[in-house]
């Protein structure tokens, strides 16, 4: 057996000749044993999709046979029977992947489209050598090989592809597609969008919908791209999300997989941990691991880190972080704090609804991987409790929420922040809030709201302050809510209480922290304090303008 963990090799010949191999090869029978005209299968990046790919590429392609003859020994297909080992080889395939598509204006893109293609048609290059195929395909098959075709032409590359294989070998053709929603991803990244989507229709439709010369199809990819956009009127399309229970143990690994991997290689002690770290998933009704983060994990000596983050796009999450308000960034840090959050999800969630819906914003963290499904709440609605699956997520959210907060601030500065905030240093904790504003607020267009200074402010107390403080909002206290207080786990030391306000023109900032002072005095929003045994507290009443700020404090004890 090899024990080598297989970091980066998606390719399934090297990965079962040199390295330790996770055996998924059941889907194979599956599919045999009943699968529709077109399969989408969703999953989130580095789960195992392009591996899977392959490992059906070396089963059915008829390209492969002989290197592919001894592959599959001693796996779950075989032991099947050779009612299913009768299909290896028998098939045409082509199989591309779209997730290393990376131009960043239509134009690039389409020179990366068509680089691909190209590859694609040289994997068949003894095509042009077929008597069964005519002289028009053939001028077309060089135009494409040489990337000479025009956009236009482009489109039709996959199902004339297919054409060809099924009068070169009298049988119809297998079509693999792997992160077939990259190219759209990166288009909305850089503001293209609608000329991808418009490309993606016409080259998905026409090799997909009503194609005699395609025996069936399998996709992959993060998303499923709205139907009506990208898979208008092909009715003969399955989407397996992972809310879905079919195929749900394909990508990622079992905890009995888990298991197995740990036994295998002697580290049957690191279980609980590998549990904490990189478990938590819900596909179907089947727990996952992450695989990338499990093997990972394993090569380096068994050390702990969110290996994910380093191979993921964090757009989306980026993206939720950068509009959070009050109440969104409330949310996050109870996700944070293993507080679920109740979402209605839509599945044909568009990109551009991100940042306007929060169902949208939600339902994309849930397929990319930030988010796990906690409980599905039964209403018609589709409602689902959702949680940060694992201690590597927490990690990323961590990380996404500081650098949003801190982007050309260093740490230091945050920690002196506080440390003045909780000593009552009123005019120096001014100033240097402002000069944290200066570089965070003036880039967002939430900045003049009162409930964005209220998150901001939230966000950066719960981040910085660790363990040794409880930070919490809107809590009852006295005769009403305050905004944001700080409760020492220690008695002995300060606690801060405070109120913000958000004021018209810097003129009525110090009327307004005033303002704000007087509220935590009238409300008697100190009354919890007291309750807790906290005698000394530092209250203060912060006004925000733009990038502006003033705070009053008083003192208790």
């Amino acid at each position: 057996m090899n024990k080598a963990m297989p970091i980066g090799v998606e390719d399934f010949k090297e990965i079962r000749e040199k390295y330790y191999f996770v055996d998924k090869t059941d889907f194979i029978r599956q599919l045999i044993d009943a699968h529709s005209n077109a399969i989408m299968i969703t999953r989130p990046r580095r789960f195992g999709k392009t591996l899977t790919m392959s490992m059906l590429d070396y089963f059915f392609s008829i390209d492969r046979k002989k290197d592919s003859a001894s592959l599959f020994q001693g796996l779950a297909i075989e032991r099947a029977g050779s009612d299913y080992m009768k299909h290896q080889g028998q098939y045409p395939v082509v199989s591309v992947s779209l997730k290393n598509i990376q131009g960043r204006t239509w134009n690039d893109m389409l020179d990366d489209m068509s680089i691909i293609f190209s590859d694609m048609y040289r994997n068949f290059g003894y095509l042009m050598q077929s008597n069964a195929i005519d002289d028009g395909l053939k001028v077309y098959f060089q135009k494409i090989l040489y990337k000479k075709a025009t956009p236009n032409e482009r489109v039709f590359a996959l199902v004339r592809l297919t054409d060809m294989l099924k009068v070169h070998y009298g049988k119809p053709a297998i079509v693999l597609i792997d992160e077939y929603d990259a190219p759209i991803q990166q288009a909305w990244e850089c503001g293209f969008y609608n000329e991808c989507t418009n490309f993606m229709q016409c080259f998905l439709g026409s090799a997909l919908k009503t194609n005699e010369s395609l025996d069936f199809a399998v996709l992959t990819g993060v998303f499923r791209i709205i139907t009506e956009s990208i898979f208008s009127g092909l009715n003969n399309l399955d989407d397996y999300s992972i809310l879905r229970d079919k195929y749900s143990n394909v990508f990622g690994f079992t905890p009995q997989e888990v298991a197995k991997l740990t036994s295998d290689v002697g580290k049957q002690e690191v279980l609980p941990e590998l549990k904490q770290w990189y478990d938590g998933y819900q596909f179907g009704n089947t727990e996952i691991y992450n695989p990338l983060s499990v093997i990972s994990y394993i090569d380096n000596h068994c050390l702990p880190q969110p290996y994910w983050m380093k191979t993921s796009n964090n757009s989306i999450l980026r993206e939720l972080v950068s509009h959070a308000d009050y109440l969104r960034m409330k949310e996050l840090l109870g996700l944070l704090h293993d507080i679920p959050i109740s979402v209605s999800l839509n599945e044909d969630a568009m990109y551009d609804q991100i940042g306007k819906d929060r169902s949208a914003v939600y339902t994309m963290l849930l397929l990319t991987g930030y988010l796990a499904v906690s409980e599905n709440i039964p209403t018609s609605y589709a409602r689902y409790l959702l949680r940060i699956p694992n201690e590597e997520i927490k990690q990323v959210y961590s990380m996404e929420i500081l650098n949003t907060i801190i982007e050309g601030v260093d740490k230091d500065t945050f920690d002196r922040l506080f440390n003045l905030l909780c000593t009552g240093q009123n005019e120096d904790f001014t100033y240097l809030l402002q000069k944290i504003l200066l570089r965070f607020a003036s880039t967002y267009d939430t900045a003049n709201k009162e409930s964005f200074y209220h998150g901001f402010m939230l966000g950066m107390a719960a981040l910085f302050l660790g363990r040794s403080y409880a930070v919490e909002s809107n809590r009852e206290s006295g005769y009403g809510r305050f905004d944001l207080a700080i409760f020492p786990k220690d008695t002995s030391k300060a606690g801060v209480l405070m109120e913000f306000k958000a004021a018209e023109c810097e003129s009525m900032l110090q009327e307004k922290s005033q303002e704000a002072l007087q509220q935590i005095e009238d409300k008697k929003y100190d009354a919890e304090f007291a309750k807790r045994g906290i005698t000394t507290v530092w209250k203060y009443g912060v006004a925000f303008c733009g990038a502006n700020c003033q705070a009053k404090c008083n003192f208790l004890e």
